[in-house]
């Protein structure tokens, strides 16, 4: 046993990250390891399995694999694997198999965190130190997330089932029947290469022709979905599972290059997934009052907690979020609709803030607005769009959304206007910026319309684009707003901890990290000139604008996602715990590689509002 340990002493020296290891710290490193040998082809460790070692190849070959079975790396001499899953969860996110015999040293995940955590030259070496270390953390959960490396085309079931858009109703059910399927794809001339017209399901053929009591004879264009969302087949899995929620679609055609390959149906997703969020909203829908979508809410929050467990990451989960938000709010208002009759008037139901930008996390409150078209006359309309915010505002309340402390509500007279008055608001804050209106830019330049005349909010988002970049005053009025919240670091980068709520000493990872983040974004998208409402879609404008020094944006995309991840995952300690979610995180209860990467990602924040202030004169 001595022997094998001095030779073990002798191996360590010889490579990082060991060779810089005082003498004392090797014979301890040694005397902890176990020698495990594993024949060519041998499984050594798998998916998912509780990770209790540290692997250091002595000799032979080993292959690591991302999850979906792609070649992560191979290793040789010297060569370790393991630390990712016993610094995230304990538990074995990349897979191993030897492609040759293979001697191992196994050092126990006790003594391998102890070691990271009190020798700084050790974890220098096992993980890369400030920005690209936070790379490297945000790029291995993507590539270990199947909902991010999933590809739509690899769910597709069949080719699609296409039909000439000049045929009947009833033509169209049979060749729904002969071909065992629930959609069809219209097409100008029923060919492969002809533009996707429409599609029809079974539910229009039950919606729209049964129960409207039409002719069988009926053409199918008449009773088909002609303005189709669609998803192009290279897009991730997850892109397909909002733009369902997003749109309430149980059908998806899939395009290559603009031709139809497929369609993806609901019971495609639900195979791939177990989140479940695409069953909350279907429950929305179905709804038949306030009292039953109320009674959702716990379905909601396990939903969240299923999701972040599952590791299916920030973006995803925020944006299945938003979805179940804007599912609420358009359930609202139909059964509003309902009781009150059709609108006088036309109308917009504006969704603001992170529900706009699909970044809404468990806790938030209920920001929204109204545009009412230009013949709105508040004698005579008035009384039924304030009712019917109101409906809408007191049902989210009860469905957990509680109400917007600061006012900006549908509810509120001055956010429930005409759009001309909406386009004045626009102008006057871009035009001549005040401390008030700047405030209300960085809510309201977050909008997206769920409901009614959808086109309008469009339309002031291009107005923005084209308007906001020509005004370096708001632009610099808008940078200093977006500076007043600064990241918690100390002068030697110690976090600065404050009192919030049952929190005695906390980090609040919104107010000082996520929001600040959003709002610098917000303004380098408006000097770009984007209409995007999320802000890693805002990233890709600003990137391809230049707006930013090389590397930038991506340092930038990383703090977002890590400081999002890390805020969720808190949520759902919470609730699991049974406690109420909230946005402040204690940095003791972290291991110190996620301490040192939530120090880079406020880091990366402070630098980027530095930057801010000299581009934009703030």
């Amino acid at each position: 046993m001595e022997d094998e340990r001095h030779e073990i002493v002798g191996f360590l020296r010889q490579h990082a990250p060991f060779r810089e290891l005082d003498e004392a710290t090797l014979e301890r490193i040694a005397s902890a390891i176990d020698v495990r040998y594993c024949k060519a082809g041998t499984q050594i460790v798998a998916f998912g399995q509780d990770a209790l070692f540290w692997h250091i190849v002595r000799s032979g070959v080993v292959e690591v694999f991302r999850r979906d079975g792609t070649l992560y790396n191979r290793l040789t001499e010297g060569g370790y694997f393991g630390e990712f899953g016993l610094l995230h969860r304990k538990k074995v996110r990349f897979p191993a198999r030897a492609k040759e015999d293979t001697l191992l040293y196994l050092l126990p995940e006790p003594v391998f965190t102890e070691l990271f955590e009190h020798h700084e030259v050790f974890a220098d070496h096992v993980e890369i130190e400030d920005r690209t270390r936070l790379h490297k953390v945000v790029s291995r959960q993507e590539a270990d997330n199947p909902w991010l490396s999933a590809q739509v085309e690899s769910l597709l079931q069949r080719e699609p089932v296409l039909l000439a858009d000049t045929v009947t109703a009833q033509a169209a059910a049979h060749r729904m029947t002969e071909a065992g399927v629930s959609s069809l794809l219209l097409v100008a001339d029923g060919s492969e290469a002809a533009h996707l017209t429409g599609i029809m399901t079974d539910r229009d053929l039950r919606t729209r022709l049964v129960a409207q009591g039409l002719p069988l004879d009926t053409p199918v264009a008449q009773i088909a979905t002609r303005e189709v969302v669609t998803i192009e087949a290279a897009r991730p899995v997850f892109e397909a599972m909002t733009l369902m929620l997003r749109h309430n679609v149980h059908h998806l055609p899939v395009l290559r290059q603009g031709r139809p390959v497929g369609v993806l149906a609901l019971s495609d997703i639900i195979r791939h997934e177990s989140h479940h969020s695409l069953f909350v909203v279907s429950r929305i829908g179905r709804a038949q009052d306030v009292e039953e979508l109320a009674a959702l809410e716990p379905e909601v929050r396990a939903s969240f907690v299923r999701m972040v467990g599952e590791g299916a990451g920030s973006r995803i989960v925020a944006g299945a979020m938003s979805a179940i938000g804007r599912a609420f709010k358009q359930r609202l208002l139909d059964l509003a609709e309902q009781r009150l009759g059709p609108p006088p008037v036309p109308y917009a139901f504006l969704a603001l803030g992170s529900m706009a930008r699909q970044e809404q996390g468990l806790l938030t409150d209920q920001d929204n607005a109204m545009i009412l078209d230009d013949a709105f006359d508040p004698d005579r309309h008035g009384a039924y769009f304030e009712q019917l915010a109101r409906d809408v505002s007191d049902g989210l309340a009860r469905c957990g959304y509680p109400y917007c402390s600061g006012g900006i509500m549908a509810t509120t007279p001055k956010w429930r206007q005409p759009l001309r008055v909406w386009r004045q608001y626009f102008q006057q804050w871009i035009e001549q910026p005040s401390p008030e209106g700047l405030l209300h830019g960085s809510i309201f330049f977050d909008l997206d319309a769920v409901h009614g005349r959808t086109a309008w909010a469009e339309s002031i988002r291009q107005y923005v684009a084209r308007t906001a970049r020509q005004h370096p005053r708001f632009l610099a009025s808008m940078a200093r707003n977006a500076v007043q919240r600064t990241p918690p670091l100390g002068f030697f980068k110690e976090f600065v901890l404050e009192p919030d709520g049952r929190h005695t000493a906390a980090v609040n990872l919104k107010r000082r990290g996520t929001a600040p983040l959003t709002d610098l974004i917000r303004v380098h998208a408006l000097a770009a000139g984007s209409q995007a409402i999320n802000s890693h879609e805002r990233l890709d404008d600003v990137i391809r604008a230049g707006i930013l020094p090389p590397g930038r944006g991506e340092d930038l995309r990383n703090a977002l996602a890590f400081l999002s991840d890390v805020r969720l995952r808190n949520q759902a300690e919470d609730v699991r715990a049974g406690r109420e979610p909230g946005n402040s995180i204690e940095p003791e209860r972290l291991s110190e590689f996620e301490r040192k990467s939530l120090r880079d990602a406020f880091t990366v924040l402070s630098h980027a509002q530095d930057y801010l202030k000299y581009r934009y004169g703030a």
